[in-house]
């Protein structure tokens, strides 16, 4: 009994060990002089808003000094998965936003939503980071130390 205690016991620290580089990445360590770890969130279609985010996001890497000084992600969900088709009339600016390394969340709920009603799936831009739930991954982010902003 003793032994096959100590075998799950070893298993399970394995499995641990598999999954903390993961969580890691997730957590915005690739950036290790961050002063700051924001999510911006976006839920409208409006181009007025949409806008506002991303000035926002410019402000803020301006603020701190560079890309390299915080971490920023948008998170698209609902009418705001529209920031993320290619042919938004703010594509430009989201080029160069990922050429800030601003990530770009993509709610697949409501891709999957969009798919089922209309029958045709949304092509997102390829550096869209796709989540499950959009709006789980700003509760996740919250509980990892991000400040959760809506613009």
């Amino acid at each position: 009994m003793k032994g096959l205690v100590l075998s799950m016991s070893l298993v399970l620290g394995l499995c641990l060990l598999t999954t903390a580089p993961a969580q890691e990445a997730m957590e915005g360590d690739d950036k290790p002089f961050a002063e700051a770890n924001i999510v911006l969130q976006l839920g409208d279609s409006d181009a007025e808003t949409q806008a506002r985010v991303i000035n926002v996001a410019n402000n803020l890497i301006k603020h701190y000094g560079g890309p390299d000084f915080v971490n920023i992600e948008i998170v698209a969900y609902g009418p705001g998965i529209s920031l993320l088709y290619p042919d938004n009339p703010n594509a430009e600016r989201v080029s160069s936003l990922l050429a800030s390394e601003v990530k770009f969340i993509g709610c697949m709920n409501t891709v999957d939503t969009i798919a089922r009603t209309t029958g045709k799936r949304p092509e997102l831009i390829p550096a869209t980071v796709p989540v499950k739930t959009g709006v789980a991954h700003l509760v996740e982010r919250a509980g990892q130390g991000y400040v959760i902003i809506r613009p």
